[in-house]
């Protein structure tokens, strides 16, 4: 090892990893918050006059998502760091597919949101009709192609640039707690969302982001993120198997 990779080593080890933590509290907040409003009836009254959306569609399609992507954007730059592998092929594909997987998962919103507000709104009774079809259509199947594309582009690529960009430092037992709360939020809003609905495409995408980071794991030892992906879908998936099992 040279002086210069020593010494890269030893700073990178003593700043840790609060960035890292803090963004993915920020996510953990952001559950939180799309389970409130999602959940309570305090969003539940019109934006406008016009009563073209309400305030829990809006929220969820403008405010929330927002938070969560930022800090994922932010997550993404904090796992970064000079060298060969950042102008690799590698690095760039990774990326790419960071920036589609982002550009579905907005286009997703924008098409659920509003389908599921006219949904919920005039077509609960009418299910035949030709624009309750198309409504139906694009809340219940379309916008979550969308979405769950974008949503596995979007993880996945986060926990192989966490390979790709391994940490430098030493993950402390204090790093593995908070690494595994902010999983266990994580894991409870996969949860509230599988154990209580009919299951779908969303039981497959959870278990399909569970078996990248267990092998990750496996094959790249304790990573970061990949420790806090493994938690959280994991935790999420066998806490639904259990209920699903137990209650039916």
């Amino acid at each position: 090892m040279t002086t210069q990779s020593a010494t890269l080593t030893r700073s990178a080890a003593a700043s840790g990893l609060g960035q890292v933590h803090l963004l993915l509290l920020v996510q953990s907040v952001d559950v939180i918050l799309v389970s409130i409003n999602r959940l309570s009836s305090l969003t539940t009254g019109y934006v406008a006059a016009n009563e073209f959306l309400r305030w829990v569609d809006l929220l969820n399609m403008l405010v929330l998502p927002l938070i969560s992507v930022v800090a994922f954007y932010l997550l993404k730059k904090e796992l970064e760091y000079d060298s060969p592998a950042r102008e690799g092929g590698w690095h760039l594909t990774l990326n790419l597919g960071y920036i589609i997987g982002l550009y579905l998962l907005a286009a997703s919103y924008g098409t659920h949101e509003v389908t599921n507000y006219l949904h919920v709104r005039f077509c609960l009774t009418d299910q035949t009709s030709p624009i309750c079809q198309i409504i139906i259509f694009n809340d219940d199947e379309f916008s979550h192609w969308v979405f769950f594309t974008g949503f596995v582009m979007i993880n996945a690529a986060l926990m192989l640039i966490q390979i790709l960009f391994p940490y430098r430092g030493v993950v402390t037992r204090r790093d593995w707690v908070f690494l595994g709360v902010n999983g266990l939020f994580i894991a409870l809003g996969i949860f509230a969302n599988l154990a209580f609905e009919v299951i779908g495409l969303d039981l497959y995408v959870v278990a399909l982001l569970t078996l990248l980071a267990l092998t990750l794991l496996w094959r790249r030892g304790p990573q970061p993120l990949v420790i806090y992906y493994a938690t959280a879908y994991t935790v999420g998936l066998v806490a639904t198997a259990i209920y699903k099992g137990v209650i039916g």
